[in-house]
């Protein structure tokens, strides 16, 4: 039986130009390389510099992944755009960076799921494709979180960075089971644990952009629950198993998140894709951020079984299982 399958044609990224080790971070706050790398893994981010806001990141991956692909902008006629620090409260970041690429027709609109906004992006736009309501779909995770960071709590303002990455999908038409393209997406929230991740900030309420505050130790315990069980679910939507897949690219937060995941799903670490390291936690964008690592240091392959997955705020969590 045919049916209309979302394929990727092209992945792209774009990483601010200043990068900061965590020795930069020690002569700030009170810290140390030592200390940071052995509870997150992390060993520098970048920063984004004032010119250099989600929008423009955005705009930069995005044509990298228009590149990757082969293809005009004018070809697209759907614009995701996943992030919770956008430029203005509005217009949307995505109509910006549809602007940017002198896209002028189509759909553009952001998505805020925090760090799972790429995965739920992805979905997103997923049904557009499979259901014929768009043909071609730019869906994009870009972040400035440094500019929510409290930078006198070195608990947090160590775990994060800024960066952007973006895929292009395109609806096809596929009448093989083994076809490539999105085979299953899951999404999950639970609002009661709004408490333990968020921004102390906001329009409606404070009138201020706000600060990010997190409780690591049930944050950590909730991940590794939660993004083992929903990459179960995916698998199994998808008709898979763990030992069909080829590469599990997770939300970059933190190594030892990304280990305990592994393991309680039985994967060989050397499966999981891992840049959390010159990354640092990038929120919607590390999920492509290390998708596009993967494919352009030759690892990810055509026809490869690659799994994303990402946990944020809220909470919300999911998972997209594709054969790329």
């Amino acid at each position: 039986m045919t049916r209309l399958r979302s394929v990727v044609r092209g992945c792209g990224s774009y990483l601010p130009r200043t990068t900061v080790t965590n020795d930069d971070l020690a002569a700030r706050v009170d810290t140390s390389d030592d200390w940071i790398i052995q509870r997150t893994g992390i060993r520098q981010r970048h920063i984004a510099e004032p010119d250099e806001t989600t929008s423009v990141l955005g705009i930069k991956a995005a044509q990298a992944a228009l590149q990757d692909a082969g293809i005009e902008p004018s070809t697209i006629d759907l614009v995701i755009c996943a992030t919770s620090t956008p430029d203005h409260t509005f217009p949307s970041t995505a109509t910006q960076i549809q602007a940017g690429l002198g896209i002028q027709a189509g759909a553009a609109f952001d998505l805020q799921a925090v760090c799972a906004g790429f995965v739920y992006a992805v979905a997103t736009a997923d049904k557009f494709l499979a259901t014929g309501a768009a043909t071609r779909a730019l869906v994009v995770g870009a972040e400035t979180f440094s500019r929510l960071l409290d930078w006198e709590d070195r608990t947090t303002c160590v775990l994060f960075g800024d960066g952007a990455g973006a895929i292009v999908l395109e609806g096809r038409e596929s009448d093989a089971a083994e076809g490539r393209g999105i085979l299953a997406t899951r999404l999950h929230a639970d609002g009661r644990h709004n408490g333990l991740l968020y921004v102390d900030g906001g329009p409606s309420t404070t009138g201020t952009v706000g600060k990010l505050r997190m409780k690591g130790r049930e944050v950590f315990r909730h991940a590794v629950v939660n993004l083992a069980a929903v990459m179960g679910e995916s698998l199994e939507l998808a008709g898979l198993t763990t030992g069909d897949v080829d590469w599990v690219v997770p939300h970059q937060a933190n190594a030892r998140i990304l280990d305990a995941t592994a393991k309680k799903l039985g994967l060989p670490a050397d499966k999981v894709v891992m840049t959390v390291d010159r990354h640092a936690n990038t929120s919607a964008a590390s999920v492509p951020l290390a998708l596009d690592a993967a494919v352009r240091d030759g690892r990810v392959k055509e026809n490869d079984i690659v799994v994303l997955e990402a946990m944020g705020g809220g909470f919300t969590w999911g998972a997209a299982v594709i054969r790329f």
